[in-house]
C-alpha cells in the first residue's frame, strides 16, 4: 500500500499530452480534467475541472518552445496551490533553458536560474526532470529534484544492437563525462569530436581525439537541436574509417531542418525519447518511451521509496 494517504492525481500540459497519457496508464491511472481557455489575444488560463483539494498532485509538461509551454506549467502550479492541492510535483521531461546555466559572455541572463525560480515561486513543492543539460541545475532549486538519467533506457537498447566493436563518442568536449559514463557500462573506449563555434547553432570546424578506424561508433548527446553537431561529427567520424555511426540524444527539440539534416547524414540511427512530442516521423529516427521510467519514479515519490534503485542497470 502506498504510504501517502492523500489522493494522487496527474494533470497533463497541453505541450505533452502523449507522454502524459502513456505516464498515467503505465502509472493505472487516467489524466486529471484540465482544459485551457484561450482568449482571443493568445491569452490562455488553465482550469482544473474537478477538485484537488488535499491531493498530492503531479502536472506534466516538458518547457519546450514556444514560450507557451512554460507559462502554462507555471499556471497549472499556481492553480493548483490556490485550490488547495497537498503537495504539488512538476514533472518536466524536458527542463527549457537548461543551456543557459552560466554567464559565459557578459551581459546575459541564467535562464535555468530564472526558470528554477520561476517553477518555486509558483507554488511547486517539487521538481522530477530527465537528463538536465549540466548537473548542477540541480542546485538552482530550494526544492528537491527528481533528476531522471535516462541511460537506464539507452544502455539496454545499445545492448541489443549487439555492435561488435563499440566506440562510444562526444559530439564535443562539454559532453565527455556523460560519454564516459556510458561507456563504462560497455566497457568501451571514448572519442571526443572537438568542435570550435563561431556563434550558437554554427559550427566553424571540428576534429576528432581518439581512434574511431574500424569501429561501430554511437555518439551520446543531451539535445539535438538543429542536428548540425551531430550530422557534422557522424560524417567526420565515418571519413576516418569507422564501419558505423549511431546517434543517441534524450530530448530530440530538432527545430528547423533538423529532420533533412538527419535523413542526410552519415548516421545510420538517431535513437532519442518521447520527451518532446515529435513533429513528425523519419526512418532514421527511433523513439524510446520514458513513460515507464516517470511513472515508476512518481511511485517512488508516493511511496518514499528510493530514486537511484531505478537507475540499477545489468
Amino acid at each position: 500500500m502506498p504510504l501517502s494517504f492523500n489522493p494522487i492525481k496527474l494533470f497533463a500540459g497541453s505541450g505533452t499530452v502523449d507522454l502524459a497519457t502513456k505516464i498515467a496508464a503505465s502509472y493505472g491511472k487516467s489524466l486529471g480534467d484540465v482544459v485551457l481557455s484561450r482568449f482571443s489575444d493568445g491569452e490562455f488560463q488553465p482550469h482544473f475541472n474537478e477538485s484537488v483539494r488535499g491531493c498530492d498532485v503531479f502536472l506534466i509538461q516538458s518547457t519546450n518552445q514556444p514560450n507557451d509551454n512554460l507559462v502554462e506549467l507555471l499556471l497549472m502550479t499556481d492553480a493548483a496551490k490556490r485550490a488547495s492541492a497537498h503537495y504539488i510535483t512538476v514533472v518536466v521531461p524536458y527542463f527549457g533553458l537548461a543551456r543557459q546555466d552560466r554567464k559565459d559572455k557578459p551581459r546575459v541572463a541564467i535562464g535555468a536560474k530564472l526558470m528554477a525560480n520561476l517553477i518555486t515561486a509558483a507554488g511547486a513543492h517539487r521538481i522530477m526532470t530527465m537528463d538536465l543539460h549540466a548537473a548542477q541545475i540541480q542546485g538552482f532549486f530550494d526544492i528537491p529534484v527528481d533528476h531522471l538519467d535516462a541511460s537506464v533506457i539507452f544502455v539496454p537498447h545499445i545492448k541489443s544492437l549487439d555492435l561488435p566493436n563499440l566506440t562510444i563518442a562526444s559530439p564535443d568536449m562539454g559532453g565527455s563525462y556523460r560519454a564516459r559514463t556510458f561507456a563504462k557500462y560497455f566497457n568501451a573506449e571514448v572519442v571526443i569530436c572537438d568542435k570550435q563555434r563561431k556563434r550558437a547553432n554554427e559550427i566553424e570546424s571540428m576534429s576528432i581525439i581518439g581512434d574511431v578506424e574500424g569501429r561501430d561508433v554511437v555518439l551520446i548527446d543531451d539535445i539535438c537541436d538543429t542536428a548540425r553537431t551531430l550530422a557534422k561529427a557522424a560524417e567526420l567520424i565515418m571519413e576516418n574509417g569507422a564501419n558505423s555511426v549511431r546517434a543517441v540524444c534524450t530530448h530530440p527539440v530538432l527545430s528547423g531542418d533538423a529532420y533533412k539534416t538527419i535523413e542526410n547524414s552519415a548516421l545510420a540511427e538517431m535513437i532519442v525519447t518521447d520527451t518532446i512530442a515529435a513533429r513528425k516521423t523519419s526512418p532514421k529516427i527511433k523513439v524510446l518511451s520514458t513513460a515507464d521510467l516517470f511513472s515508476r519514479a512518481i511511485a517512488n515519490v508516493n511511496e518514499h521509496g528510493s530514486m537511484s534503485a531505478l537507475f540499477n542497470i545489468d
